[in-house]
């Protein structure tokens, strides 16, 4: 018996990442993953404080039941690890890795045809995006260090500045900006200097020319992608 405990209550730190709470390293205190609908467990859960009816726990219990799937009569856990798997989900039901992770950001089981769109974006967005890649082309001679990126800060802000359902496609559609910017950038010093490669320092002066509305005006749309023609940019602009 003491075999199958102890297989079990490593099953259970695997799965969910918390020891188990009886004193002596069974799985007493435990109930299985399929048996949390049952009434005993729920008043269990209910006297522990935990609201089952709240979208926080649903939420837990819909991605528990999917990560145990066919194995779900041989998995267990316990009160202390569905409260802290909660944590990681807001009130509303959106994981958010207690609060690392912006609500509506997660991908899982969305497909890509959903979340690649391209909507509109604020011209406060674009202006805060565009200044971010000067800044970091120059202060990088146009390498993309992510030591140093700021840009992570940038796609927050804005994430948080729209609706929670047009943030996957907003963040995709802000990021085919951020890569047409760092393109016009990258064609304009390279214009004025034939020789230059990245890393190398350059005439910082050659950005001056530039700016954000020109590059959002010489955008293409093709399918879910925005592009930006090739050699688009020159130090005449």
């Amino acid at each position: 018996m003491s075999r199958i405990n102890t297989d079990y209550s490593y099953l259970f730190e695997l799965m969910f990442g918390v020891k188990n709470s009886n004193s002596s390293g069974g799985i007493l205190n435990s109930f299985k993953v399929s048996d949390i609908s049952s009434s005993s467990v729920q008043a269990q859960l209910r006297a522990a404080g935990i609201d089952t009816n709240s979208k926080q726990y649903k939420a837990v219990i819909s991605e528990m039941m999917k990560s145990a799937g066919e194995s779900a009569g041989a998995m267990f856990t316990n009160v202390q690890a569905i409260k802290n798997l909660m944590k990681n989900y807001n009130s509303d039901g959106d994981f958010t890795a207690g609060g690392l992770v912006v609500p509506g950001m997660l991908v899982n089981g969305i497909p890509e045809s959903e979340r690649h769109q391209i909507i509109s974006i604020s011209e406060d967005a674009r202006q805060k995006m565009f200044e971010n890649c000067k800044r970091e082309f120059i202060a990088e001679n146009g390498v993309h260090n992510g030591d140093t990126t700021k840009r992570s800060d940038v796609y927050r802000a804005f994430q948080l500045s729209i609706k929670k359902e047009d943030r996957l496609k907003g963040t995709w559609t802000l990021g085919q900006y951020e890569r047409a910017y760092n393109q016009a950038f990258y064609d304009a010093v390279k214009a004025a200097d034939p020789d230059w490669e990245i890393c190398k320092p350059f005439n910082r002066s050659v950005l001056d020319s530039v700016t954000r509305e020109a590059v959002d005006s010489a955008l293409v749309k093709q399918g879910n992608r925005l592009v930006l023609p090739r050699k688009s940019f020159d130090t005449s602009i």
